[in-house]
């Protein structure tokens, strides 16, 4: 049995991950530690733990094998270098810092700990997206000269995001930051590392962050890359598109099916099966050993590009 510390209560997920974990059968929850204290108390009393104002006597306890960390992104680097410090198995909702020096220094103290860590990139379990990488490594489309992704919501324009993830100092950002790192990411993992970024965000709603973002990428063979996203969208379907030389590969959109066209038509091909949650995998490695495709470097280079994408706003 892994025993487990909640470390924060504020990100929208903290719900969902909590009652994955226990479903698993192979954590409990020992402690739990927020900076709001009603907050805490209430959660600590919901999932049967003790709670604590004291992050470093969490920390200290014996019964505390790993932290799950859901606390604001700007507590990320203390609060996960803290835990890498104090032997640790780690594992941390996206974005893990707002900028590609203050990931390193966190990747730094994960390493040097030689604990599990694990960062929630969920889209990377699902069996279209393992589909989609590997038609685009197998060669088939060629050479990858495009690749856009659209995801978005109407969290804002249909009021039920929660306040504080329109919160630049504790968020780091708006919608870009939020639900485009899932697009990021997987263009990252697609794409390999962009060098250049020119981003176009603007305020619909929301004033403090942005609510309605475009990132353009381009990368050193020449290819471009799209992260489209926005809390003020209604009824628009997930899309992905990867052109290359030879043909083009499709995601979501109307049709919803996964297909790709070399010059002989549309296949809508079978899909591997996918892999368990980032979570999941995570505890299992904890309990059994091996290796979490979501790693410390990938969670740095996601934070890498988001400084670049906020950095180069047009």
């Amino acid at each position: 049995m892994i025993n487990t510390a909640l470390v924060g209560t504020w990100h929208v997920h903290f719900d969902g991950y909590a009652r994955e974990a226990l479903a698993n059968g192979n954590c409990r929850f020992t402690a739990l530690w927020d900076p709001d204290e009603d907050a805490g108390k209430k959660a600590a009393e919901k999932y049967g733990c003790d709670y604590t104002g004291d992050y470093d006597a969490l920390l200290a306890r014996n019964d505390v094998d790993a932290v799950m960390v859901c606390t604001s992104t700007d507590l990320h680097k203390e609060v996960i270098i803290k835990a890498a410090n104090a032997g640790k198995h780690i594992f941390t909702e996206k974005v893990l810092c707002f900028n590609e020096a203050d990931a390193l220094e966190v990747a730094d103290a994960v390493k040097k700990s030689g604990k599990k860590f694990c960062i929630s990139f969920p889209w990377k379990s699902r069996s279209d997206f393992l589909w989609l990488k590997q038609t685009v490594e197998s060669g088939v489309l060629g050479e990858i000269t495009y690749c856009r992704m659209r995801n978005a919501h109407n969290g804002a324009s249909a009021n039920w995001l929660p306040d504080t993830f329109y919160d630049k100092k504790t968020c780091g950002g708006g919608a870009m930051m939020d639900l485009g790192a899932h697009s990021m990411y997987i263009l990252n993992w697609l794409m390999g590392e962009p060098v250049k970024a020119a981003s176009a965000f603007t305020n619909m709603i929301v004033n403090s962050v942005e609510d309605n973002a475009v990132t353009v990428l381009t990368y050193k063979n020449g290819a471009i890359g799209v992260s489209e996203t926005g809390f003020v969208t209604g009824n628009n379907p997930f899309e992905v598109e990867v052109a290359g030389m030879n043909g083009t590969a499709l995601m979501g959109g109307f049709l919803d099916k996964p297909c790709y066209n070399t010059g002989s038509g549309w296949v809508f091909p079978a899909l591997p099966k996918g892999l368990p949650s980032p979570l999941k995998m995570w505890l299992d490695a904890i309990e059994n050993g091996g290796d979490i495709p979501c790693t410390i470097d990938e969670a740095v280079a996601l934070s890498k590009v988001m400084e670049m994408a906020y950095d180069n706003i047009m």
